[in-house]
């Protein structure tokens, strides 16, 4: 009788693991996530245009992390303990990668340009040794790693900053790190999501005085709530020319 119970048990949590909502983990920085009640990331109203019932939103993204920082605090590690077969995991970085990396407090986030398997060795004051990667093998780790556990990782470029051009255009990510997530995407055959260039093109298309009420005053970076969710419609138009199960959890939408 016992073991008819145990068996019965273990069934039931079977069946209720194998039809719960496929978690979709996102990892990034402050333009993702943002505690501060003023700035805004676009993975905090994700979940408004995805049935709660198909797919879970788990924003684990952190301000002023890079893809170096976000794993050396252990927060990665954190993500892929929880992911499930079946997970998504998106990954939007690189508004914090720019500096030269070294063991100072203006370069511990820092990594090495480009996508090449290039490394570079750094020893901190307390002697221990830290190797720091490309931007690009950062990414292509987190892209191995969650395929490893049966998890599916998309690669976002990093939103554009509320910055121009000489001739009134909305100065892109597409010679470094837009460029860069791009490669590795295609590289490691993994979904990709422009969100540099599909926000840009509507900055192109209101103007800079109608973006400038998306940021916070002064700010170039961070988003307020209707910044945030503009970014939010355009990873759904990204998730939508996807054309997989992510796809079909999207639910009724529209840009306010």
């Amino acid at each position: 009788m016992l073991n008819i119970k145990l068996l019965f048990i273990m069934m039931t949590g079977l069946f209720f693991l194998q039809n719960r909502p496929a978690k979709l983990f996102i990892i990034g920085d402050s333009t993702v996530r943002n505690s501060n009640e003023t700035y805004w990331g676009w993975g905090s109203i994700l979940q408004e245009f995805l049935d709660s019932t198909k797919v879970k939103v788990d924003n684990q993204a952190m301000a002023g992390r890079s893809t170096r920082t976000f794993r050396n605090e252990g927060r990665w590690e954190k993500v892929l303990d929880e992911m499930k077969s079946g997970d998504y995991v998106m990954i939007q970085f690189g508004h914090n990668e720019g500096s030269k990396p070294d063991t100072t407090r203006q370069g511990y986030r820092g990594v090495l340009r480009g996508i090449g398997k290039d490394s570079l060795t750094l020893i901190w004051p307390n002697k221990e040794q830290e190797v720091v990667y490309t931007y690009g093998e950062y990414l292509r780790r987190f892209i191995k790693e969650t395929k490893a556990k049966g998890g599916i990782p998309i690669i976002l470029s990093m939103i554009p900053r509320n910055k121009w051009t000489p001739d009134g255009k909305t100065e892109r990510a597409d010679a470094d790190f837009g460029k860069w997530a791009k490669e590795i995407a295609l590289e490691q055959q993994v979904d990709f999501i422009d969100l540099n260039e599909l926000t840009a093109a509507y900055y192109d298309m209101i103007g800079a005085d109608a973006v400038k009420r998306l940021y916070f005053p002064g700010d170039h970076t961070h988003t307020n709530y209707a910044g945030a969710r503009y970014n939010a419609f355009s990873v759904m138009k990204g998730i939508q020319k996807l054309q997989n199960s992510l796809s079909q959890s999207i639910i009724s939408y529209e840009q306010k």
